[in-house]
């Protein structure tokens, strides 16, 4: 402290531009905290009923059921056609067998 009673008291300092840009920078931000912390708050969306959430699961898992079948109905159909096929193959690699026998028995002789 200075014991002078008649020291001059400190001038206050001039605030330039670049310091009012900040001070009106500081308001603005306080102004829009200000705003969006008292500003009503939205309206909670409508819940689903109980009955309705059982009701949409109901329909899912029966949505689920029904492509689950139509895939275990193309397997089993893809699977008799496979089979067929491989049915058809050994008859024909046993009529190839049976012939090349045939032939065996004829050279061997």
């Amino acid at each position: 402290m200075n014991p002078n009673i008649q020291s001059p008291i400190p001038s206050v300092r001039n605030i330039s531009g670049e310091g009012w840009a900040a001070i009106i920078g500081a308001i603005g931000s306080a102004l829009l905290l200000a705003k969006k912390l008292l500003s009503p708050k939205p309206a909670k969306p409508e819940l689903v009923s109980r009955a309705d959430f059982f009701a949409e699961t109901l329909a899912t898992r029966e949505r689920i059921n029904a492509t689950h079948l139509a895939v275990l109905e193309k397997l089993d159909a893809n699977h008799r056609e496979l089979m067929a096929a491989l049915e058809r193959q050994a008859t024909r690699i046993n009529a190839l067998e049976s012939g090349l026998a045939r032939v065996d028995e004829r050279t061997r002789k």
